[in-house]
């Protein structure tokens, strides 16, 4: 089959989040798998720093249609990377900014408009560059793909036979926009009903993919479940509800060759689950990276995030100074909400030479932090998949996550007397619950048998993309043949 990826974000061109992560490792399995891929994203001014040399034009001009008149967008050649083949969507106006979705905390304006070109210009490079047999769209930045592909494109016969697949990496963020905002992207307005895109008087990205995507696709087994609840669903839990035929929860994969303690060149020693020795001095480098001292049976718990509520930390908050009674060591490294830094800086001002943090992304810290501690903090509220407790896994540090998502699924808990499991989850969403599970896993650490056991049991998980790669091309299967 030949797959385009259209999507926001692709690592290593420009990153955010996770999103970025899996558009650019999960095109590379695809490929192994005898499939060819393109991928598209649009040209912000980060991406361009990247691309080297004079920029090779593949179409100099699509016209693209608005309510404000004719667009023009051209599409860079991107060159192939290990076999698949990447396209820039240059439209200076909308994404030669400095951000990739708006500037200091706020949202660009005309994201509706960015966003909604970018998926017409997707569109129409196909036809000149390679029709795909299907599309497969990320999240709501290019959730108006298969929108248009069933509106405004149904009648094309070079697209009318191209499935789509729609994935969402976080149901929460889902492009809502005034109603007029059909008239600005030259849609028909018998779209906008409830049973379509809109919702609740708002042109909703999200819900239209969700309504016109021939499959959907979510990031955990776990996930799929839940955003079909009013818990999880943030409001769209009807309209999955309706697809769950065609919903199916793949978990993310990891890519092992960066993330492997035994090659991980930004630690300061390198270890193997036959070896763990390498792992002491990776614990006495991170403690020295954020200015702590601590004895060698105090255990070292390390959060590496997004600090926001969404992750828990309201929790950790109310915990705080019952964790500060026991024998700990706690590092934290991330960025994020201004409430949750204060809170971080302030635990650590009240706690100095146990607790320390560093309010900043920082990706040779993010490795030490997984290497150097014992344990791994993931309280979340809610976590799609997640890829910090994989990442601890691998690196021998025992995850304490709350039960939701992609956390439930890769974590099993820890069966002292059958030494089975690779870490310790809570289920209710309260603090009592979080402030037990670490509890436990004090309680293991302090038994180093029963620790090395469960360090090697996490280290022994599989989570490559080779088996998510084979998930993803049954869809697309699937998809194909309702177009065929």
């Amino acid at each position: 089959m030949q797959i385009v990826f259209a999507a926001s974000e692709c690592a290593p061109f420009v990153k955010t989040g996770g999103l970025a992560d899996v558009v650019g490792a999960l095109p590379h399995e695809i490929l192994k798998l005898g499939h060819e891929v393109s991928v598209y994203i649009p040209l912000y001014a980060g991406v361009r720093q990247h691309l080297e040399g004079e920029q090779r034009v593949a179409i100099r001009s699509l016209t693209i249609p608005s309510a404000h008149g004719n667009r023009f967008a051209g599409i860079v050649d991107g060159g192939v990377h290990d076999g698949v083949k990447f396209y820039f969507v240059d439209c200076p106006e909308m994404f030669d900014r400095q951000g990739v979705y708006g500037n200091n905390g706020d949202s660009y304006g005309d994201n509706a408009e960015r966003f909604g070109l970018f998926s017409r210009a997707v569109l129409e490079a196909t036809k000149q560059l390679g029709v795909p047999d299907v599309f497969h769209v990320h999240d709501w930045q290019a959730a108006l793909l298969p929108v248009l592909l069933r509106t405004i494109y149904a009648g094309d016969p070079a697209l009318k036979h191209c499935g789509s697949v729609l994935t969402i990496h976080n149901a929460a963020y889902q492009g809502t926009f005034p109603p007029a905002t059909v008239d600005q992207l030259l849609l028909p307005w018998d779209i906008f009903t409830f049973d379509k895109l809109e919702h609740y008087n708002t042109f909703n990205f999200l819900k239209g993919g969700i309504a016109y995507a021939d499959k959907l696709t979510t990031v955990s087994r776990k996930y799929a479940e839940e955003i079909q609840t009013p818990e999880f669903g943030s409001g769209l839990e009807g309209a999955l509800s309706q697809r769950r035929a065609d919903l199916v929860g793949i978990l993310n994969g990891v890519n092992y060759t960066e993330w492997d303690p035994a090659t991980d060149g930004n630690l300061a020693g390198h270890y193997t689950p036959d070896d763990l020795s390498g792992k002491r001095e990776c614990r006495k480098d991170l403690l020295h990276a954020f200015g702590l001292e601590a004895a060698e049976e105090t255990p070292v718990i390390g959060i590496c995030s997004r600090f926001a509520s969404q992750k828990g930390f309201d929790l950790l908050e109310q915990i705080a100074g019952r964790l500060a009674e026991r024998d700990v060591a706690v590092v934290a490294l991330g960025t994020g909400e201004q409430y949750y830094e204060k809170f971080f800086r302030d635990f650590a001002y009240a706690n100095a030479g146990r607790f320390a943090v560093q309010v900043r992304y920082d990706e040779a810290l993010a490795h030490k932090v997984e290497a150097g501690s014992d344990i791994f903090l993931m309280p979340s509220r809610f976590e799609p998949c997640g890829l910090n407790q994989i990442y601890s896994l691998k690196y021998g540090t025992v995850p304490v996550v709350r039960a939701t998502g992609g956390l439930d699924d890769t974590v099993e808990e820890w069966n002292a007397g059958l030494h089975t499991g690779t870490g310790f989850k809570f289920e209710a969403y309260e603090a009592q619950a979080l402030l037990d599970a670490i509890d436990r896993a004090l309680a293991a650490f302090y038994d180093k048998k029963q620790w090395s056991r469960l360090m090697q049991n996490g280290m022994a998980q599989n989570f490559s993309w080779e088996k998510p790669a084979r998930e993803y091309v049954a869809v697309y299967e699937e998809a194909a043949r309702k177009r065929a």
